[in-house]
């Protein structure tokens, strides 16, 4: 080998040393979480959170709340201190590559007594710590006057401001995660565009959130003595629009109006430990114990349903109309950028065997791509990003115009679907859901069924939205942001789009003997008249590949009725091409309740915390004994034990709901 050739040897090889040195020290992933008092539950403003042996480490802001960014992929341990509480080593933290890693945890105080009083006097002038340097203003109408359609358009007319390709706004002298601004009053870190007042003027209704929110109150469930009425019958719902909504008013900083939370859906967001069946198209699971929140002598019992899992591979062809609402009010924050981004992922999970079609409205419908195979991903994406908003709402026109092409590319053999992406608002044409909705029920017993997603805060009508999906034999569902469109359209898109039972209602009997009374929480809006349980007429909600229903009830027992069965539970459906009726029943033997509520599930106690927030929080008669503090004790409780991420989230919203509660009792 010649000395040139070795050099160049050596060379190379330090170069790809480099590169791929390089491309090891990028995988990293990032550590956030939030940090409580454990007596109080209150959030630790200040307590240092390093990483064991490095000098990586946050501090806790006024919420609790740390983020360690740039975080090498690994396992760690985080040590945190503070003067007031002792020190705490969270161990086995393990950071997954573009990921993040979420950790809730509480301090314990120090007992500290002193032997004399101490007073401590102090002046010093008021840092104004959002007071900016520099700042521009552009005008309030600047939106309407100037050639742009975004935020970030706006800013980027001032000196020092750039999108760059990644689409991050940078702001000069801090990165894209630094950039933060003032838009009406509200700061963020995202582009907020303020949505005009339904009703023209200049302030909201009765002081709410936003304006032009529309929602039905369906009144609470009662207790039911079962010797008027020992059966109960509903239609089962996976919907979980209303958890998402109100997530998104109570990361808002606002407390949602009771008549938008609805329990069931409260319930039915989080992922319960069901083992799915093989072969038949259910497995039920029955478990009881004391009721955490109803009182002495009252029992809960949760009943829950799995669907059959069908493998990502083996999903049917599907035949998809996006019907897109690109009215005016679809620019209010971003709306349709953001139904854009949803359907990109959507797009990247289909197979070349399935074929789109997109049809538009705003003061009138149109076709803007006749069906056409993911083949041609290109031009779908294309007619995508070619999206812009126009005119008032025709939403009539445009779901008609959806379901005729749809009825034109109907194959019996394949899903057969519509996707509505839409604020719910219709102001042009047929404008109320009771005249809509009659226009669906042929299609929908056709095998054409209709999905509705939601988008929006404020001119965004929930009960519209709601009865679409009902009524369309497809599901309702609600994005508040990327992740929440990432689940729905990517990590449950075969339960998103292939159903495995049609017109599910599930009906309990309760035996008289033992059950004293009962009481159904939530799903006021399915419920079902019990002599129509078998009317194969009568309809009932829809489940998906892999999806999950839960209901809880309340009971109350007569004496000495321990160790008697209960009664039985029948689950009626209808098989999703062949329309033939099938019905299951599940006796309620004693065996499924346990002694105490803590030896019941994590599943169990995760279900009946979730239900008794919603509860609060939609001012149920039967929770006006309880609190958000014993709520956000049991579920701080769950998180220590299970680690469980979705967990995180719920203690987040409590602890958001209890400040906001507060702050309203002492204005």
């Amino acid at each position: 080998m010649s000395t040139r050739t070795l050099i160049t040897t050596v060379v190379v090889a330090l170069l790809l040393a480099a590169v791929f040195g390089l491309a090891d020290e990028q995988k990293v992933g990032r550590i956030e979480g939030q940090l409580f008092d454990r007596k109080t539950q209150a959030p630790i403003i200040g307590a240092s959170v390093r990483i064991e042996g490095t000098r990586f480490g946050a501090v806790t802001e006024r919420d609790g709340r740390f983020v360690i960014p740039n975080v090498k992929v690994g396992e760690y341990t985080l040590v945190v201190t503070h003067p007031a509480y002792q020190t705490l080593k969270i161990e086995h933290v393990v950071v997954k590559e573009d990921e993040t890693t979420t950790v809730v945890d509480s301090l314990v105080p120090k007992t500290t007594e002193l032997t004399k009083k101490i007073t401590v006097t102090a002046k010093q002038d008021i840092i104004e710590k959002f007071e900016p340097s520099s700042q521009t203003s552009p005008p309030a109408d600047a939106t309407r006057h100037r050639p742009v359609q975004t935020v970030d358009n706006l800013l980027e007319e001032a000196a020092g401001v750039q999108t760059r390709p990644s689409r991050k706004l940078y702001i000069r002298g801090g990165r894209a995660d630094e950039a933060e601004y003032i838009l009406t009053g509200k700061r963020g870190g995202k582009p907020v565009v303020p949505v005009p007042l339904a009703h023209g003027g200049t302030t909201t209704v009765n002081g709410a959130a936003y304006s032009g929110m529309f929602f039905k109150h369906y009144g609470v469930n009662p207790f039911v003595d079962t010797e008027d009425d020992h059966l109960s019958t509903f239609a089962v719902d996976v919907d979980d629009a209303s958890y998402v909504m109100t997530r998104s008013y109570l990361q808002d900083g606002n407390l949602p109006p009771e008549e938008a939370v609805r329990t069931e859906e409260f319930i039915n967001h989080f992922t319960y430990r069901y083992a799915a069946p093989v072969e038949k198209p259910f497995n039920v699971f029955l478990e009881g114990a004391p009721a955490p929140f109803g009182g002495k002598h009252v029992w809960m019992l949760r009943v829950g349903i799995k669907g059959r899992e069908i493998p990502r591979d083996h999903r049917k062809p599907a035949n998809l109309v996006f019907c897109i609402d690109v009215s005016g009010s679809m620019s209010y924050g971003d709306r349709l950028e953001l139904v854009k981004k949803a359907l990109r992922l959507l797009l990247d999970e289909l197979t070349p065997a399935d074929r789109v079609g997109i049809v538009v409205y705003g003061s009138e419908a149109r076709v803007v791509l006749r069906p056409t195979s993911i083949a041609e991903r290109q031009t779908i994406q294309s007619a995508i990003d070619q999206l812009c908003t126009d005119g008032a709402t025709n939403a009539e026109e445009g779901i008609r115009l959806a379901y005729d092409m749809a009825d034109r590319m109907f194959d019996p053999r394949k899903i057969n679907r519509i996707i509505l992406c839409s604020d719910g608002v219709a102001n042009v044409g047929t404008t109320g859901p009771d005249d809509i909705l009659k226009q669906i029920k042929y299609y929908a017993d056709k095998g054409i069924t209709l999905s509705t997603v939601g988008f929006g805060m404020g001119n965004y009508n929930d009960e519209l939205m709601e009865k679409l999906g009902d009524k369309g034999n497809g599901h309702y569902a609600y994005v508040d942001d990327l992740d929440e469109a990432r689940r729905i359209f990517v990590d449950n898109l075969t339960g998103t789009l292939e159903v495995i039972a049609r017109d599910v209602k599930i009906q309990v009997d309760f035996d008289p003997e033992v059950v004293r009374s009962y009481r159904l929480i939530g799903y006021e809006n399915r419920d079902v008249p019990d002599k129509k349980f078998r009317d194969d007429n009568e309809d009932g909600g829809e489940i998906g590949s892999g999806h999950m229903v839960t209901a809880l009830y309340e009971l109350k027992l007569h004496e000495r009725a321990f160790g008697r069965r209960l009664g039985t539970i029948f689950i009626r459906y209808k098989h999703p091409q062949t329309g033939a009726v099938a019905e299951i029943d599940e006796p309620i033997r004693p065996e499924v309740f346990r002694d105490s509520y803590g030896r019941a599930s994590n599943d169990f106690r995760l279900a009946a915390t979730a239900a008794e927030f919603a509860e609060i929080l939609r001012g149920s008669y039967w929770a006006k004994g309880s609190s958000l503090s014993a709520v956000m004790s049991e579920a701080n409780t769950l998180w220590q034990e299970t680690r469980n991420p979705e967990v995180v989230e719920l203690v987040d919203l409590i602890l958001r709901a209890q400040r906001l509660r507060q702050e309203r009792a002492e204005k």
